[in-house]
């Protein structure tokens, strides 16, 4: 779940991961075809052209406004083509997208709240960009990774809403976290349907104007803050599985593209630094290893699929993911008994200097990690 309103103790996390994900990177090229600049600020969202041939693109986005923004390319519908959240103020991110000729919106979010500031642009050309075809085996087996993860998500979430139904506060609490797994692998996905997330994964901060409060962290809150559970939870878990039921249905129409996987492992790093490492994702539960691992995990994946091509054009770059992905998870180890399981520690027994070592260990995966789109699609574009 995307965070909608920053604590100083996330604004100083969203500062350590920009700082090493875009803010020294010199201003783009900006004469390429290929590269649309993107200036964000509170008021406004200027890009450097409006049309640009389809295929492979690159938004240079610099953030010239006192908020932390988020950037969008859009479908008509709203569904998402790629994204980049939590970009500081006074700093600079790219990121590589893939698209078909068509008509899009760029949006940028100062704040990350609302429907954002808007540019309609359009990609012409025929077709997307020709690819390797071991990329298009990695789509295939990313498709299949996520519609696992959704399916696997049902029962265990069925589980969790028949022991709030049955108003079992501790039978409820047991299955609340191995219910959130799947989704937390796979989130990107479902953020990118648009109207899902809101439904199920939204914080109480995250709420927008006139937005009723549904989903786990709302039953969260019962469990464990308010410590018992009323008639109207009993109609939210009916609600959380309905939600993800349509999730689960339409998780094998997502647009999936190389970029996307790629740019999906970076905002699933994102999550972990803005929500898990400070404890806001599971506030009440305080279970944010939980997601933190899944998180990590779904990230993995996609890079392990990408990998062989990664390794082509970028050896170092693959060589220092490897290297990163082994010292988080090596990190992570340290708060679970049994490494098979995910019976984690609870977070509010997680020291600041812990927290500290788990912050710096996800920034220093973000920073390659920015780089892994670029990778994929850099011999073939």
């Amino acid at each position: 779940m995307r965070a909608a309103r920053l604590s100083v103790v996330t604004a100083t996390a969203v500062a350590a991961l920009t700082a090493v994900t875009g803010c020294t990177e010199k201003g783009s090229s900006g004469d390429s075809e290929r590269v649309i600049d993107v200036t964000a600020t509170d008021s406004k969202c200027e890009v450097s052209k409006k049309e640009f041939p389809a295929g492979h693109v690159e938004l240079a986005i610099e953030n010239k406004g006192s908020k932390v923004t988020e950037v969008y390319v859009l479908f008509p519908d709203d569904r998402i083509v790629t994204e980049r959240e939590n970009i500081g103020p006074g700093t600079k991110q790219k990121v590589t997208a893939e698209v078909k000729a068509g008509t899009y919106t760029i949006a940028c979010k100062p704040g990350m709240k609302g429907d954002g500031i808007r540019q309609e642009v359009k990609a012409t050309g025929g077709t997307a960009a020709k690819r390797d075809p071991r990329l298009d085996a990695a789509v295939a087996a990313y498709r299949k990774y996520a519609q696992e993860q959704a399916d696997a998500t049902l029962p265990l979430a069925k589980t969790f809403a028949a022991a709030v139904k049955a108003g079992d506060l501790e039978a409820a609490k047991k299955a609340y976290a191995p219910s959130r797994i799947g989704w937390e692998r796979t989130e990107p996905v479902a953020e990118s349907f648009g109207d899902i997330d809101p439904k199920v994964d939204v914080r109480a901060d995250g709420l927008e104007d006139g937005q009723k409060w549904t989903g786990w962290h709302r039953l969260e809150k019962s469990l464990w803050q308010d410590k018992k559970i009323t008639a109207e939870d009993k109609t939210l878990a009916d609600q959380l599985i309905t939600d993800l039921t349509d999730w689960q249905n339409r998780v094998g129409k997502a647009d999936i593209t190389p970029t996307s996987m790629a740019n999906g492992g970076k905002e699933l790093l994102d999550e972990v630094a803005t929500g898990k490492v400070t404890g806001e994702e599971e506030r009440y539960s305080h279970t944010d290893l939980v997601d933190f691992k899944a998180n990590v995990e779904g990230a993995e994946k996609s890079y392990e699929l990408l990998k062989p091509v990664a390794k082509e054009n970028d050896a170092a770059l693959v060589t220092e993911l490897d290297k990163q992905f082994a010292a988080l998870n090596t990190l992570l180890d340290k708060y679970r008994a049994d490494k098979t399981s995910y019976d984690f520690t609870s977070y509010d027994k997680v020291g600041d200097a812990d927290r500290k070592k788990l912050s710096d260990g996800v920034n220093a995966l973000a920073e390659p990690l920015s780089k892994l789109a670029a990778a994929v699609v850099t011999k073939s574009s």
